[in-house]
């Protein structure tokens, strides 16, 4: 067998990856230029840029306080000429039905016996 190089992990201070996302999040940036420009493999800066979106969410989480808020039902409104209306044509044979809202229900009972 032949012998292994062991690859050293590199540390990047956080001041480095705090410039390198401020790159990565300006107006046309490229995720894979800034870190080739920085001689950084493009998958660690994502990767950083996951954690810090996940810090982001867990700070705003932890920070944040729930408010319980009242919230009223939305009156059901309907004025009494609301109706469901069906179209059915077959050749020159056109049928133009108009069913109360109310008796929806019905009218897919309906529906289901014509189209038996």
């Amino acid at each position: 067998m032949g012998s292994e190089q062991s690859r050293k992990r590199r540390r990047y201070s956080p001041q480095l990856k705090a410039q390198i996302l401020a790159e990565c999040e300006a107006p046309s940036a490229s995720v894979a230029k800034v870190a080739m420009a920085h001689g950084i493999n493009a998958n660690i800066v994502h990767g950083w840029r996951k954690l810090a979106r996940q810090g982001d969410a867990a700070r705003g989480l932890v920070q944040r306080e729930f408010v319980p808020v009242a919230v009223a039902p939305a009156p059901e409104v309907r004025t009494p000429d609301e109706h469901i209306e069906v179209e059915l044509r077959r050749g020159a044979l056109t049928i133009k039905v108009a069913w109360p809202m109310s008796a929806a229900a019905d009218l897919a009972a309906w529906a289901r016996e014509l189209l038996r």
